[in-house]
């Protein structure tokens, strides 16, 4: 697990290989994260855009953006988490997602950014 914390916001994903669901043989690798947000900050926040930099490991980058996280934009209390999985999928038997949320403090409206940190998914048998 990888995590990072911003403005007392902290972010952990782990992976999983979804062997199930990828076709290696089609160069077709697919990849679940699970995403815990930690509001440990003193302000309840809501979570109102996410921006993933995708890249394979031959260097091919994809960039995404949209509202809210799996059709929701969450508010997180002080000392609440959110949680949610998706999914991603490469070309290449290993690649790299990292990222930001745009957040806002519902008391003022004040809007900020919270670091996704950097997290690889590697198929299993190239670990060894």
């Amino acid at each position: 697990m990888v995590s990072a914390i911003t403005h007392g916001i902290k972010v952990s994903v782990e992976t999983e290989y979804q062997p199930q669901y990828s076709n290696p043989s089609h160069a077709h690798f697919v990849f679940s994260y699970r995403i815990k947000i930690d509001n440990e900050s003193e302000f309840t926040v809501k979570l109102l855009h996410r921006h993933w930099i995708i890249v394979d490991s031959n260097g091919l980058e994809r960039q995404v953006s949209g509202e809210g996280v799996v059709g929701q934009q969450p508010v997180i209390e002080p000392g609440q988490s959110h949680e949610y999985s998706s999914g991603c999928n490469f070309n290449t038997s290993i690649g790299k997602m990292k990222g930001s949320y745009t957040m806002e403090r519902v008391f003022d409206g004040k809007k900020f950014n919270v670091t996704i940190p950097n997290f690889t998914m590697i198929v299993p048998y190239r670990l060894n």
